[in-house]
């Protein structure tokens, strides 16, 4: 069993970008620049923003944290956007999710310029990445497949299972690992809470891709030896032991699940990294396509 260390994959990452920013920065190039837009207090979308900003300062972008209170009505928030997308200094959008109820998440993310897209939500976006065009790819699933890529786990003729069919994650991961690339050219099987005899589908996987949102979900005994886990799945369970008084879990249940690895991501250390670094990503091929 090897760890696929998101921590050290992205940090690789954001390290090449920082000497690309430096380098635009010495030829007096534009900076990428990063706006966030966070509506409401949520603890954990709190701590997400805190994170993507942090990466904005390591890698050298600018950012720009625009904070609206969670009453704000849908037209203002479609206003702020209208004028991110108006700025010629801003490359990157993100409009940081859960909304509000009585904010349309749809209504929001088709109102981002697809050319700011970068959390890959756009249906542009996402019609491109289905067509295999270039595109702002969702961060999570091009986080996954850069994970793949630079620790060099073999994807091409294996039997990819995908368990669930969020348009975030689940969808276009399959579209993703099934797709003439490499990573890719798997073949892939995407599962969700109506499939019948899931437990023999991952039998047969040489990668489970787990992204169901329920904590440590797959078990010993739904995996074959030297499968490759890759755990999308973060919930924040009670522990009184802890000062936090929680503790996150993935989808998988590490403990048992690992020893029957060939790869696997850690909870937390995994994917949570690689989103990041993917959104530093995108940014960056935002600012260098204008610029």
């Amino acid at each position: 069993m090897q760890i696929l260390d998101g921590k050290k994959a992205a940090q690789a990452i954001k390290d090449e970008l920082k000497i690309s920013v430096a380098q635009r920065a010495n030829e007096g190039k534009k900076i990428p620049h990063l706006a966030a837009i966070l509506v409401g207090n949520n603890g954990a979308s709190e701590t997400y923003v805190a994170a993507k900003v942090k990466a904005c300062e390591e890698t050298g972008f600018k950012s720009t944290l625009v904070r609206l209170e969670a009453d704000i009505s849908e037209y203002k928030l479609l206003e702020a956007i209208e004028e991110l997308n108006t700025d010629p200094d801003v490359d990157g959008i993100l409009v940081q999710l859960p909304l509000p109820k009585h904010i349309s998440e749809k209504k929001v993310i088709s109102t981002i310029d697809p050319g700011k897209d970068v959390d890959g939500f756009h249906p542009m976006s996402v019609g491109k990445m289905v067509e295999g065009l270039p595109t702002f790819i969702a961060a999570t699933p091009y986080g996954i497949m850069l994970l793949l890529e630079q620790y060099k786990v073999e994807t091409k003729g294996k039997h990819a299972v995908v368990i669930g069919r969020s348009n975030i994650v689940g969808r276009p991961m399959s579209i993703l690992l099934s797709g003439n690339s490499n990573p890719g050219n798997c073949t892939v099987t995407l599962c969700h809470s109506h499939t019948a005899n899931l437990k023999e589908i991952c039998l047969q996987a040489d990668i489970i891709v787990a992204a169901l949102g329920i904590p440590e979900f797959v078990k010993a005994d739904m995996v074959k030896d030297g499968a490759v886990i890759i755990d999308v799945g973060i919930t924040r369970v009670s522990d009184p032991s802890r000062k936090s008084g929680f503790k996150l879990k993935g989808d998988v249940a590490f403990e048992e699940v690992s020893p029957k690895s060939s790869w696997i991501t850690p909870v937390p250390g995994g994917v949570g990294p690689m989103t990041i670094a993917a959104l530093m990503k995108n940014t960056y091929l935002a600012c260098e396509t204008k610029n």
